[in-house]
């Protein structure tokens, strides 16, 4: 089964929608779910090979959604485009006037436009989560439950850094008695850059001094101590040169950059004698710089480094880790009074909610039992309790649970226990009834809620519709002729095959057709002047 191409329009008011089992009723419900953000199971797509397009309009005015549009720099307009698409490789994307969102946001936004209540949604009344938010609709108090739920989750997630805190600092605290060690030694040996290389030149030379000084002792010799020292012999070259340079203009030159090398060797002669008289062997200082070479060779090892500089890279670093223990302490104070103080407006918060939901308990069950007499139940009851938790929890410190009990003089018990498919089903409908009457949703859409109604229940159950669609719009998928003579516009779902291909398409009936149809869901098909007459005057009322 599938839809090729529709095109259609909802009227305001009550409206229904009736047709055949398997005529594509709920393939209409599944798209509006495709472009409020449900997740797209792409297996029902039958024609894989081209792109599946979704697109509603919905009149928003005066659903103060213009705030949450422009968090999201979506632009607002009261008539809103929303648009889902899904390609051929199975990929969708959801767009809102043309500006692309997420699935997230484009749910977040159509849960406050349309309500579709299922069978599925009627079995969720018995869960705590659901009756909680019964509670809180009618308590009116979804700003205040907004802010209560953003601190809490503020709270939550500081709970979680504290202990994350925690642990690091007990693990710091463990590990700081080894650090402090660590970062002692490195201090007492006061480092400096470029030392470890100076030191092993510096017992390099002491190494080898006797050999260093006797290289240099015969250097001098040569120089400046044999009976006819190198020196004297250069002196009188020089001389000799200076005496020729007063004739021939060529030695001049040569016996000045002769000059200048001798010049250069009295330099190197003296520099020689120096470092001579000054290197000598000292077991003292060769012992003091084998043992301050040994501490850094070994701290250097120690810290898996290989220069000096990266020792002291590793002091700053030791340094750092214990002022950061230091600091954690204070951090972890400064949060833990952060949530103390947080706890504090969440459990002033969730007082609030707590008197809201206690004064919208009475009104609940008073109107309730109200709405269940028009349904038939008159001895229905329908109680709430309240109860605190121990802990803050996402909600506050209430538990809400429904109690419910069909017939007269029987105990209250949990809902799912004691109403048949019938009752809930009528249950819920007087819940819906009860809250829309808030105005909260502009759309409700009951996919078969007459699930277990018949006969003259069926009629009292169009007549809560009727009543709530005088505030808002209503469209109601039935299979029940009561229920669509009720209603203000009336669409058939139907089927017709084509080339032996079976297409769903949906069009709004007229008066006559809605005779026609009306009678043949009295009359099981085959369409008798009776069951005319009896949709006529269910039509009529």
């Amino acid at each position: 089964m599938l839809i090729r191409k529709l095109d259609i329009s909802f009227n305001s008011g009550f409206s229904v929608i009736t047709g055949e089992t398997g005529a594509g009723k709920s393939i209409l419900v599944g798209a509006l779910g495709l472009i409020l953000g449900q997740r797209a199971d792409t297996q029902v797509l039958m024609d894989k090979s081209k792109k599946c397009i979704i697109e509603g309009t919905f009149n928003l005015t005066g659903y103060s959604l213009e705030p949450l549009f422009d968090a999201n720099d979506i632009d607002f307009e009261p008539q809103s485009i929303f648009r889902r698409e899904i390609n051929t490789q199975g990929k969708s994307r959801a767009f809102i006037n043309d500006t692309p969102v997420s699935l997230t946001l484009a749910k977040e936004i159509g849960d406050r436009l349309v309500d579709i209540h299922s069978q599925n949604q009627t079995l969720a009344l018995r869960e705590s989560t659901f009756q909680r938010a019964i509670v809180d609709n009618m308590a009116g108090h979804q700003s205040l439950l907004r802010t209560y739920t953003g601190l809490f989750n503020t709270f939550k997630q500081q709970q979680h850094l504290l202990e994350e805190y925690t642990l690091r600092e007990n693990q710091a605290i463990a590990d700081r008695d080894y650090l402090d060690f660590q970062f002692n030694e490195l201090e007492k040996a006061n480092l400096k850059e470029g030392e470890q290389e100076l030191i092993e030149q510096q017992l390099k030379v002491l190494d080898h001094a006797e050999e260093i000084k006797t290289r240099l002792f015969s250097a001098l010799q040569n120089l400046s101590g044999n009976e006819v020292p190198l020196m004297h012999k250069l002196t009188e070259i020089n001389s000799a040169l200076n005496q020729a340079a007063r004739y021939h203009p060529a030695v001049e030159a040569i016996q000045k950059r002769f000059e200048s090398c001798l010049i250069e060797m009295k330099d190197i002669t003296a520099e020689l004698e120096s470092l001579e008289s000054h290197i000598h062997f000292n077991e003292q200082e060769a012992s003091q710089l084998r043992e301050r070479l040994d501490m850094i060779y070994h701290l250097e090892q120690k810290h898996h480094v290989n220069t000096v500089e990266d020792l002291i890279i590793q002091l700053q670093s030791l340094s750092d880790k214990l002022l950061g223990i230091a600091t954690m302490s204070a951090e972890i104070e400064k949060l833990s009074n952060t949530i103390n103080e947080s706890e504090k407006e969440l459990n002033e918060l969730a007082r609030q909610l707590s008197v809201n939901r206690h004064k919208a308990k009475p009104v609940i069950e008073k109107e309730m039992a109200s709405l269940l007499e028009s349904l038939a139940l008159p001895d229905a009851r329908l109680e709430i309790v309240l109860s605190k938790t121990e802990q803050l929890h996402p909600f506050g410190t209430d538990k809400v649970e429904i109690l419910f009990n069909p017939n007269k003089g029987s105990e209250m018990r949990e809902v799912g226990k004691v109403a048949s498919g019938g009752e809930l089903s009528r249950l819920m409908l007087a819940l819906k009834s009860l809250l829309n009457q808030k105005g909260l949703l502009p759309t409700v859409i009951f996919d078969e809620i007459d699930n277990g109604v018949s006969g003259e229940i069926a009629g009292k159950v169009g007549s809560i519709m009727q009543r709530m669609a005088q505030s808002m719009q209503v469209i109601a998928i039935t299979h029940l002729p009561q229920i669509a003579g009720k209603a203000q516009h009336h669409y058939l779902a139907y089927k017709a095959t084509t080339n032996d291909l079976t297409v769903s398409s949906l069009r709004q009936l007229g008066k006559e057709e809605r005779v026609e149809e009306i009678a043949r869901m009295l009359s099981n098909e085959v369409i008798t002047d009776s069951a005319k007459k009896t949709a006529k005057e269910l039509l009529k009322n």
